[in-house]
């Protein structure tokens, strides 16, 4: 066999062997597809986590009035947390425990109070995101290798986005005259597709691709034991500064409503969607939220007796290293905004799937008739023929 024939074998298995590759790469664009409208799939799935104002003018309750109307409900139970959706047509959530050791976490009306049922341990948007992000291998010691075979493809499609850039010369011309041909069969039109979608999805898969890269460095990082950002200690009330009673009835902690007022002094402009509750006697208050910012929280903790402003998390105060890591999660699955950019991140996340869909269709069959040229070579030509009632070798004979 020749040097040749021998390269071109190597180069048919590469093509072969990179097929799992394709598939594995479809298979995660098309469930972080999924996992981005994952939340309203629940929403029309479950009746339980919807909120509908009984009318028009209708306000929802405060925090404190949600915290009574589920002592009133539940007067055992300890709420630990309520949690305010972005979009008004959830459910308000509150991570709750009760007597015998158990938690949970409650779906309430914010319109009136009223519990109308608790979400499962594992739903289906953990479900995706799980399949999507680590492919539901367990997390054992440090990050799972589920893990690390998704990430791996963030540097890959950083570097397919540039190498697709630097081949494809003068790509700008896709956006002033697109080409997408139908009737010059499969190939054809695959191809079109392929480089139409790309250039019109540059930006969506620089961000995909930058923040896969992220994830990826953060697992390295993590199991290396090194952190990014300094560790900072919790904020907890002095023991002499807690208050006692005499009584044994306990202290009065801060209104829910006061505390939303006073975190939104400390920080201006603060829309107050999460409330946790002191976890003991020197514990604070946590009160976060967004402002005109989507994509980092900030916070305030306050002395849960006086009202105090221990501490403020903000994005002004935090190093670039915070800011880049809080903006990743919310960037990759389109986590911010509402519904309109979650809508559009699955409009690109199904063109980046449908992208990979046609890299494999042109990748296999490219290989496929590769494979079959090198056997349409050696196969002997057929003898032609002879036309009906032509004489033979024998009759000439």
């Amino acid at each position: 066999m020749s040097k040749k024939s021998r390269s071109k074998i190597w180069f048919l298995v590469h093509g072969w062997l990179a097929l799992p590759i394709w598939v594995f790469a479809l298979l995660v664009c098309l469930t972080g597809t999924l996992a981005v409208v994952s939340q309203e799939i629940v929403w029309l799935a479950t009746p339980q986590i919807r909120a509908s104002a009984p009318s028009d003018d209708a306000q929802p309750l405060s925090y404190q009035r949600i915290l009574q109307a589920l002592a009133e409900q539940e007067p055992t139970m300890v709420v630990e947390s309520l949690r305010k959706p972005e979009e008004s047509h959830f459910a308000l959530s509150a991570s709750v425990t009760y007597p015998d050791a158990r938690s949970a976490v409650l779906y309430v009306d914010p319109y009136t109070g009223r519990i109308q049922g608790s979400a499962p341990d594992f739903d289906f948007r953990g479900f995706t995101r799980a399949l999507h992000g680590w492919w539901l291998v367990p997390f054992t010691h440090g990050f799972s290798w589920g893990w690390y075979m998704v990430c791996l493809l963030g540097p890959l499609m950083l570097a397919s986005l540039v190498t697709g850039l630097v081949v494809y010369k003068r790509f700008w011309r896709g956006f002033l005259t697109p080409r997408l041909r139908f009737n010059q069969g499969a190939r054809i039109f695959w191809g079109d597709f392929h480089r139409l979608a790309g250039i019109w999805s540059i930006w969506f898969i620089a961000v995909i691709s930058i923040t896969g890269t992220w994830f990826l460095l953060r697992a390295i990082l993590s199991d290396l034991e090194l952190s990014v950002t300094p560790i900072e200690a919790p904020v907890v009330n002095a023991r002499e500064a807690v208050p006692t009673s005499a009584t044994g009835d306990g202290v009065a902690r801060l209104d829910l409503d006061q505390a939303t007022k006073l975190a939104e002094q400390a920080i201006p402009g603060l829309e107050v969607s999460y409330i946790g509750m002191p976890e003991n006697a020197y514990d604070v208050l946590h009160v976060g939220g967004r402002d005109w910012y989507p994509l980092m929280y900030q916070s305030a903790s306050l002395d849960p007796y006086s009202g105090r402003v221990m501490n403020t998390y903000l994005k002004g105060d935090r190093p670039l290293a915070d800011f880049i890591i809080d903006s990743m999660y919310p960037l990759h699955y389109g986590d911010f905004g509402g519904l309109a950019v979650k809508l559009i991140w699955f409009f690109f996340g199904l063109l980046l799937s449908l992208m990979v869909l046609s890299g494999l269709l042109i990748w296999t069959k490219r290989t496929a008739l590769a494979t079959a040229k090198p056997f349409k070579k050696a196969r002997p030509p057929r003898e032609p023929r002879a036309p009906s009632g032509a004489p033979t070798a024998e009759h000439s004979a």
